[in-house]
């Protein structure tokens, strides 16, 4: 029997990673090429690509992530994050197939009090958040058969990320000052390809998928002070030296971009619909501070 064959974009990055080690069943064969022969850039080559292919699915990880840069490296984050996306539907509504779909917090602008559910109105707040918005629209109106998957703070053992940001600033410095006043839920790369696994499936399995925008997180929410704070706590346990934290607010740490405050995502959606239940982040930290 031949295997279904499923594109993964973004193989290298945190999420991608993850998917490529993640035990699919037999059934399944995971093709993820490179940048040199994948460009997501490079539309035409693209479309190609994806239309001769002969895929059971794409899921689309890969995306233009620096979102600082992105404010003067407009055109570049807009191809990725917006186009790219653009002619992925375009070519798997073209085959018949799903197309499953990384987005991203950054789409709000964080001024809401409570947590953002899916259908809440976006509004980003720099570029990076911009390109991503516009390319969930392009999926969206692109391939009926879609699920966008918006996720947050994400944190892994591979790639940069604030988790292995703090271990090694923590090495080097005796005090640390880390932002208190945005909050969001911590989520690690590993949960985030297991739920991708699951609803990648069911867009191919099920005759009637649930289709649409989904929020994924680790369940609980904490600021970059508490995140950190909990970072430096675990490895505390394993013996090791920890800096002094110090709480300070945004406006002391100014960056390129500007952050949303609240990037707090309710998976209420994602529970009822898809079945998924997200483990706490502190668990999740655990087990990627151990495989560290």
């Amino acid at each position: 029997m031949s295997k279904l064959r499923i594109l993964v974009t973004g193989g290298s990055g945190q999420v991608g990673t993850e998917l490529l080690r993640n035990e699919w069943t037999s059934d399944v064969e995971i093709v993820a090429p490179t940048r040199q022969e994948f460009d997501l850039c490079d539309f035409d080559r693209l479309e190609r690509y994806v239309t001769e292919g002969d895929f059971a699915a794409v899921v689309n990880s890969g995306a233009y992530t620096a979102v600082d840069r992105a404010e003067d490296d407009v055109l570049m984050a807009w191809k990725i994050n917006a186009l790219a996306p653009a002619a992925l539907a375009a070519a798997t509504k073209r085959c018949g197939i799903p197309i499953i779909h990384v987005s991203t917090d950054y789409v709000f602008d964080g001024a809401k009090d409570g947590v953002y559910v899916e259908n809440d109105p976006v509004a980003p707040l720099g570029v990076y958040g911009a390109s991503k918005e516009a390319g969930e629209q392009a999926v969206r109106t692109g391939n009926p058969k879609h699920i966008i998957l918006r996720t947050a703070w994400v944190f892994g053992a591979t790639g940069s990320n604030f988790v292995k940001t703090m271990i090694r600033l923590g090495r080097e410095k005796p005090t640390l000052r880390v932002v208190d006043d945005q909050l969001g839920s911590p989520t690690a790369a590993t949960d985030i390809a297991e739920t991708l696994v699951n609803v990648t499936r069911q867009l191919i399995d099920d005759n009637s998928p649930k289709t649409g925008t989904f929020h994924f997180v680790n369940s609980g929410t904490a600021t970059w002070y508490e995140f950190a704070q909990e970072v430096f706590q675990e490895l505390r346990r394993r013996g090791e030296k920890t800096p002094v934290l110090e709480p300070i607010s945004s406006d002391q740490y100014p960056t390129r971009a500007r952050r949303p405050r609240n990037s707090r995502l309710s998976t209420d959606k994602l529970r009822r619909e898809l079945g998924t239940q997200p483990r706490e982040w502190t668990a999740a930290l655990r087990q990627i501070i151990g495989s560290l």
